[in-house]
């Protein structure tokens, strides 16, 4: 770690010694375009080393697709990344809810995702397996496939955000970066970590 690096990472310890949380659970929203540049899935590596060396439990990483069709090609290549933990990756064609501690979302957008959890509701009302009075905020959050609730939410190369976990992220803290995902360092993440731990969470109050 080079000196600057570390004296980003001691002023993050410092100031969780002062009562400054880390997130839990921390999602990153990148674009199939990202992982076409060279080093792109390197820097995915070191991103996730990164992330649970700094005390968090959960990553969620989502790839917006604009072609569909190399969505099968994009998920082969991230289920040979080396990864620090369990790894789970999920296309638009997966409807079923995931449970491991890295989940990958490949061109399933926020609003597909729900709409096949507000689905399922829907026909487990009319087969009489369910009642409509039983359908409330938990009963969508079950039959979501990232279930998750980020702390952290960064999106790098631009302040705008895909259509990505749209129910779970309603209480996230974003940070945006201009700087593109091939040349996200280290440092990049412990300044999200500074900014996260500098703010103060309301949930919506």
């Amino acid at each position: 770690m080079n000196p600057y690096d570390r004296w980003l990472a001691l002023r993050v310890r410092a100031r969780r010694r002062r009562g400054g949380w880390l997130p839990e659970s921390v999602a990153v929203v990148i674009t199939e375009r990202d992982l076409l540049e060279q080093g792109a899935y390197d820097t995915l590596e070191r991103f996730l080393r990164w992330a649970f060396d700094y005390g968090t439990e959960r990553v969620s990483v989502s790839v917006s697709v604009l072609d569909e069709a190399v969505v099968p090609t994009i998920e082969r290549a991230l289920r040979d990344v080396d990864s620090p933990r369990p790894l789970a990756v999920r296309g638009p064609g997966d409807t079923d809810p995931v449970e491991a501690p890295i989940h990958v979302n490949v061109g399933l957008g926020g609003k597909r995702e729900f709409a096949a959890a507000t689905r399922a509701l829907a026909q487990e009302v009319a087969t009489g397996d369910l009642d409509p009075a039983d359908v409330d905020a938990d009963a969508i959050e079950l039959r979501l496939v990232f279930p998750e609730e980020p702390d952290l939410l960064i999106k790098t190369g631009a302040e705008r955000l895909s259509d990505f976990m749209i129910w779970q992220s309603v209480y996230s803290e974003l940070y945006f970066t201009d700087v593109n995902w091939r040349d996200f360092r280290r440092r990049d993440y412990l300044r999200a970590l500074l900014d996260y731990q500098s703010r103060q969470r309301r949930f919506g109050r």
